[in-house]
C-alpha cells in the first residue's frame, strides 16, 4: 500500500519536481520512497516515483521503483495483489529476489505480457514501463479501490499520481477548472471518473488499462461491470442453499487472504451486517483474538456503537470504540480539503478519518464491510424502484402531465410521493432509475453561471436488465461505489497511513453474486437475506435486526449554526463575481433563505441541507486551491 506518481513527456520534468510530487504522497507512504527517470526510445521521457507504506516483505527489497532482473520492465505500484503467492507458484521459472507482490507483477508481465491483468485478484494502480517496447502502461483495479489521476496535454505529455495534489506539482500540468462537472456535483456529492474537477484532468476508470507508447496514447477496458454481468447472469444459480454455502466459501477465502501481512491487521465493526461477517470471518481464521474498533455518538438516534460492542463480545474480538462529539467532527473538518484534494461531500467521511485514526494506533491494515449493500440490495433507494416498476403504466400518464406548466407548479404535485416523482420525472430509458429530483435540478442549475447539460448517468441499456431494481445496483457498482464509497475510505485511512482491504468487493465474490437472482438478495423487502443469512450462521439474529443509521452528521445544525458566517462569506456577491461559477443574486436568495428557514427560498417545501453542504465543502476546497481574495 503506498501512492505512486509519474510522468511520461517529451520535454525532460527535473528530478526535484518528481520529488515534490512525491512527497506530497508521504501520508499514504511513510515508511520509504523512491524517484527514478528514464528515457525511452529517444522521445520520452518517463519518471516514476513511490511513497511506500510497508505492509508485505517489511525489507529493502520492497522498494519501489522496482525493476526486473534484466532491467527490462521497471514497476511502481500501489495496493495488494491477495493472490500473489498462488501466482508465484506458477512463476517459478522467475529467479525472485523478495517476497513482495510488487515482483511477482513483474514475473507475471514477463511470462503473459499485459494480459497478466486478468490473472490478478487485488486492489491496485500500476505503473509499468517496459523498455523493450517503449511502452508505459497504467492499470487500475476492477472495482476502483486504489485511485489513479492522470492530466494530458494537447502533446499527449501525461502526468499521473494516486492523488491530484501531487499532479498539481508538475510544471506540466495547467489548473483550469471544470465548470461542466459543477452541477453534477452539488447534486451526487461526488465526482465520477472519468472527469475530475479540472479541465483536462481524468480518473482512470476501474478496470482500465492505458497504454504510452512513443506515438500513440490508447485506453481499454479489461473488465467491465456491465459485460460480466451480462456474461454470467447467464448461469444463474438456481438452489438457495446452494448459493448461500458458495457464496459463504468465497467470502471466507477473501477474507482470509486478506488477512495476510507482515504487520498487525484489525476491522472496522459498526454492528451492521456487513462489518460484522467480515470481522465474524476474521476472527475464525485468526490464531487469537482480532482488534475490532468503532465510532461512537452521544446522540443515542445516531449511535451504533452499543450494537458493535455486543457483536464483538458474542465474536470474542478484542474492541475498542472512542465517543466523538461535535467538536471532534468539526475539527477534522478542516482537514478535508488536505486530503479530498477535490470537492467530495460525502459527510460520512468525518466520522471515517475518527475511527481510520483510532485504528492506526494499533493496526497498519484494517478489514471493512463496504460493498455489501451495492452487490446485495441493501440501499432502500432499490425498494423504491421495485414499488415504481409495478406502478410504469401509471408513470407514462404522470409524465405527460407532468409536462403541463400549470401542474408542474402545484402544491400537490411537488408534494407527490417518491415513488411517484420516480415515474413522473423523467420517461428516458437510459436513466429510468435515476428519476424523482427535478427539483433539486432546476434549483442547482438557477445557481449556476454556467448551467449542467444533464445530470444523469444515461447507461442503462447497456446492462441489458428489465428491472429497475437490478439496473440501478449496477450502475451504483459503477458510480456511486468507486467514486463516493471508496474514495470516502481511502483517503479517509489513508491520511494515517492505514490500508483498508475490502473482502466483499473480492473479485470472486463479485463476478459469483452477478450469478444470483435478484429475490436471493431482496425479498419482499428483506434487504441483503442471502447476507444475512450467512451473518446468522455467526451471530445471534436478534443482534443485527434494527434499522440502519450509519455515520450521520447534524448537517442542517451545522450549516445554520457552527458554519453559517463562513458560508454567507463565501456567498457575499463581491466574491461570487471573482469567482465567476455561481449566479451571485440567485446564490444568495438561495442560501439565505436555506439559513432562515432550513429550505431554499422561492424552493420552499424541499429540504436543501445535502446540497448547501456540497456548496460549503466546493467553497472550502477553491478556498484552498483556487484562491481569489
Amino acid at each position: 500500500m503506498c501512492g505512486i506518481c509519474g510522468f511520461i513527456s517529451k520535454t525532460l520534468e527535473l528530478k526535484d519536481v518528481l520529488v515534490k510530487m512525491n512527497n506530497m504522497l508521504a501520508h499514504r507512504g511513510p515508511d520509504d520512497h523512491g524517484e527514478e527517470i528514464y528515457q525511452i526510445g529517444g522521445k520520452r521521457y518517463v519518471g516514476f516515483a513511490q511513497r511506500r507504506l510497508s505492509i508485505i516483505d517489511l525489507s529493502e527489497k520492497g522498494h519501489q521503483p522496482m525493476h526486473s532482473m534484466n532491467r527490462k520492465v521497471t514497476v511502481i505500484f500501489n495496493g495488494e495483489i491477495y493472490n500473489y503467492q498462488e501466482l508465484r507458484k506458477e512463476l517459478r521459472d522467475y529467479e525472485f529476489s523478495s517476497d513482495s507482490d510488487t515482483e511477482v507483477l513483474i514475473a507475471a508481465y514477463l511470462k503473459w505480457g499485459i494480459d497478466f491483468i486478468h490473472r490478478v485478484n487485488g486492489m491496485f494502480a500500476i505503473a509499468l514501463l517496459d523498455r523493450e517496447k517503449n511502452i508505459v502502461y497504467l492499470i487500475r483495479d476492477r472495482i476502483g479501490k486504489k485511485p489513479l489521476y492522470y492530466y494530458m496535454d494537447e502533446e499527449s505529455n501525461i502526468v499521473f499520481a494516486s492523488e491530484l495534489k501531487a499532479v498539481l506539482q508538475s510544471t506540466l500540468f495547467k489548473k483550469e477548472i471544470n465548470q461542466e462537472i459543477i452541477g453534477r456535483f452539488l447534486y451526487r456529492s461526488c465526482i465520477v471518473s472519468p472527469d475530475t474537477i479540472y479541465r483536462n484532468t481524468y480518473k482512470l476508470e476501474p478496470g482500465s488499462v492505458m497504454e504510452i507508447s512513443e506515438t500513440d496514447v490508447s485506453k481499454y477496458k479489461y473488465w467491465d461491470v456491465a459485460s460480466k454481468y451480462n456474461e454470467l447472469r447467464r448461469y444463474q444459480v438456481k438452489n438457495y442453499e446452494q448459493a448461500k454455502e458458495e457464496l459463504k466459501d468465497l467470502l471466507k477465502k477473501a477474507v482470509s487472504r486478506r488477512m495476510i501481512a507482515d504487520v498487525s491487521v484489525g476491522a472496522f465493526l459498526s454492528g451492521g451486517y456487513d462489518s460484522s461477517l467480515v470481522c465474524a470471518m476474521a476472527q475464525e481464521s485468526a490464531s487469537k483474538s482480532i482488534k475490532t474498533f468503532s465510532i461512537g455518538f452521544y446522540d443515542d438516534k445516531f449511535n451504533e456503537a452499543v450494537y458493535a460492542k455486543q457483536v464483538s463480545d458474542v465474536l470474542g474480538t478484542e474492541h475498542e470504540e472512542l465517543y466523538v462529539d461535535e467538536y471532534d467532527m468539526l475539527k477534522v473538518l478542516e482537514s478535508i480539503p488536505d486530503y479530498y484534494d477535490e470537492p467530495f461531500a460525502d459527510s460520512s467521511q468525518i466520522p471515517t478519518m475518527l475511527v481510520s485514526k483510532l485504528a492506526k494506533e494499533k493496526v497498519s491494515v484494517i478489514l471493512s464491510g463496504d460493498g455489501g449493500d451495492e452487490l446485495f440490495g441493501g440501499y432502500n433507494i432499490y425498494t423504491v424502484l421495485q414499488q415504481a416498476q409495478k406502478k410504469k403504466t401509471l408513470g407514462k400518464i404522470l409524465y405527460e402531465l407532468g409536462r403541463i406548466p400549470g401542474i408542474r407548479k402545484s402544491t400537490l404535485w411537488k408534494r407527490r410521493p417518491i415513488v411517484y416523482r420516480i415515474l413522473s420525472d423523467d420517461n428516458n430509458p437510459e436513466a429510468r432509475t435515476q428519476g424523482g429530483v427535478n427539483s433539486y435540478f432546476e434549483m442547482i442549475n438557477k445557481i449556476l453561471l454556467q448551467p449542467a447539460d444533464n445530470f444523469y448517468y444515461e447507461m442503462e441499456s447497456k446492462y441489458c436488465e428489465n428491472r429497475y431494481d437490478v439496473t440501478r445496483m449496477l450502475l451504483d457498482m459503477e458510480t456511486l461505489l468507486p467514486d463516493d464509497i471508496l474514495v470516502k475510505v481511502d483517503r479517509g485511512t489513508m491520511k494515517y497511513a492505514l490500508e483498508c482491504r475490502c473482502p466483499i468487493l473480492d473479485k470472486e465474490v463479485v463476478e459469483y453474486s452477478y450469478r444470483l437472482p435478484v429475490e436471493y438478495k431482496m425479498n419482499q423487502g428483506n434487504k441483503k437475506q442471502i447476507l444475512k443469512d450467512i451473518v446468522y450462521d455467526y451471530i445471534p439474529q436478534e443482534l443485527l435486526d434494527r434499522p440502519k443509521a450509519g455515520f450521520c452528521i447534524p448537517l442542517d445544525k451545522w450549516l445554520r449554526g457552527a458554519l453559517k458566517d463562513r458560508i454567507l462569506d463565501w456567498t457575499n456577491h463581491d466574491y461570487l463575481v471573482r469567482q465567476g461559477i455561481f449566479h451571485p443574486d440567485y446564490t444568495s436568495d438561495f442560501i439565505n433563505g436555506y439559513m432562515k428557514t432550513g429550505d431554499g427560498g422561492r424552493w420552499s417545501g424541499h429540504n436543501f441541507s445535502r446540497v448547501v453542504w456540497a456548496y460549503f465543502i466546493f467553497q472550502q476546497w477553491y478556498d484552498k486551491y483556487m484562491k481569489t481574495r
